[in-house]
């Protein structure tokens, strides 16, 4: 029998502060009955999520394990922990804007989103795969009602039934993977499938029909090709908010588990698993890109492009040493940082009622808005990987970590697809800057929404100039 102490419930304070927010949501929520408007949800949410990353900064862990062994007491989970705080509240600081223009008055919307991250952290936390598989679940659940919130919009219906069904789908791949090491390890413990696998045991068929099913399900998470087809669907009719906290958020939570499960748990068994993840790389990166290349709508390029992105990140897991980890840190920071700040300028400039995000829709607006331009031109230019953005620096280290460990090929695919992405991420700006505006150009703008947008780029280009800071962080963070 596992007893627990009081250091273990105080290192769960993180978690807890997010859920009990999350029922304070909806207490407060009935207390309004039904009265639209205000900031009451809003403020609330912000306010248990900065507590949240204000306590997994203070409870920083020094490596090992609480819960008998189950949950990571480390600075890789405080630091994603604050991450995930960080960008739930940049989405939640965008949202009042869009759930007002499209009429949506729903204040479970933050009640989910609170739920959604708390399943995020522990998926980062989790020492053990039944801890991972209840913290995805926990994430999934409330994503899917989040992607199929927009009741009155058919495509919205649509990407949260579609997600729902495929994402079981891949719950099901990841539990009975999960099944079969537990059959022939004994056990669901990171370490004690580390120590089975570094003790030379016969790598038997359950065993690696095992490790197969985990990375199946670990494909369709990170929405790599070819388990990518439901990503450009669910993103495109999900409400923008929510499509720009679903292609940040739970995708760092899916490469953190990725690094715990094979990048250091299986790495002694890397030889079975590691030109499957090479060939995913390879594919997700260009069929990402190549798909990009056609979109007329920028939300759905941002959706195929979010899919090139998670191959780049591949390249990481494929490299598998320290280096590779903290490079992927750092990538999956500045990317959160770039492409939530790019689905909220197109929110604010997309000004047709079906919500296409058409790419006319940003003719001349760089010049009608200087501050919503300057700031989705470094967004398009960091996503791009111009220097001294902070998405050169992001693909620079991950991209120098698979050479330093012999994968020439991959890095060198990896640049090719960069230099293709270029074309439709710098097509943004040109209809920014080289285009005549058609119609009316002026759109809302929420002071606190500009300042948010702000901080983003701002905080983009200071990581790009100043990478070390947030490097060393890292480099002590990293198991």
């Amino acid at each position: 029998m596992t007893f627990l102490s009081s250091y273990d419930l105080w290192a769960a304070l993180p978690e807890s502060l997010l859920a009990l927010t999350a029922l304070l949501l909806l207490i407060a929520d009935g207390a309004r009955r039904g009265q639209a408007g205000g900031v009451t949800l809003p403020g609330i949410s912000v306010a248990g999520l900065l507590a949240s990353a204000v306590a997994a900064m203070s409870l920083w862990g020094q490596g090992g394990t609480v819960f008998g062994g189950l949950v990571f007491d480390d600075g890789f989970a405080s630091f994603f922990s604050i991450l995930f705080a960080v960008i739930g509240i940049l989405t939640i600081l965008f949202s009042p804007h869009y759930l007002r223009v499209r009429g949506m008055r729903l204040g479970e919307y933050y009640a989910l989103l609170l739920l959604a991250i708390f399943g995020m952290t522990v998926m980062v936390k989790a020492a053990s795969l039944l801890v991972l598989f209840l913290g995805l679940e926990t994430m999934s659940v409330a994503l899917y009602v989040l992607a199929g919130l927009q009741r009155s919009d058919a495509k919205s219906a649509e990407a949260g039934m579609k997600y729902l069904v495929l994402g079981a789908f891949s719950s099901g791949f990841l539990l009975y993977g999960i099944a079969l090491l537990y059959t022939v390890v004994g056990s669901i413990g990171y370490e004690d499938i580390a120590l089975y696998l570094a003790a030379g045991n016969r790598l038997s068929p359950l065993l690696v029909a095992g490790i197969g099913l985990l990375l199946v399900g670990f494909a369709f998470k990170c929405a790599a090709v070819p388990f990518h087809f439901w990503s450009p669907d669910v993103y495109d009719g999900a409400p923008a908010t929510i499509t720009a906290f679903m292609s940040t958020g739970p995708k760092a939570a899916a490469f953190v588990a990725l690094i715990r499960v094979f990048g250091v748990t299986l790495a002694s068994a890397s030889s079975l698993w590691i030109t499957a993840i090479t060939w995913l790389a390879i594919l997700t990166m260009t069929v990402g890109n190549v798909v990009a290349l056609r979109q007329t709508s920028v939300k759905r390029m941002l959706a195929y492009s979010s899919i090139a992105h998670a191959g780049y990140l591949l390249v990481g897991i494929v490299a598998g040493t320290k280096v590779a980890f903290v490079g992927m840190g750092y990538y999956l920071a500045a990317y959160a940082l770039m492409n939530l700040g790019a689905f909220a300028v197109i929110i604010l400039l997309n000004r047709r009622s079906d919500s296409g995000y058409a790419l006319d829709d940003l003719k001349g607006m760089g010049f009608a808005h200087p501050v919503l331009g300057i700031a989705m031109a470094v967004f398009m230019l960091s996503l791009t990987g111009v220097p001294p953005t902070a998405g050169f620096f992001g693909k620079l280290y991950v991209f120098s970590a698979a050479i330093q460990q012999g994968h020439i090929a991959l890095a060198i695919v990896g640049l090719l697809n960069s230099a293709v992405a270029a074309y439709y991420y710098l097509r943004v700006i040109v209809f920014l800057y080289m285009a005549r505006p058609e119609g009316d150009p002026m759109v809302s703008q929420p002071p606190i929404y500009r300042a948010a947008l702000i901080v983003c780029s701002l905080l983009i280009l200071l990581v790009g100039i100043f990478p070390e800071q947030l490097l060393s962080v890292l480099t002590l963070a990293v198991p």
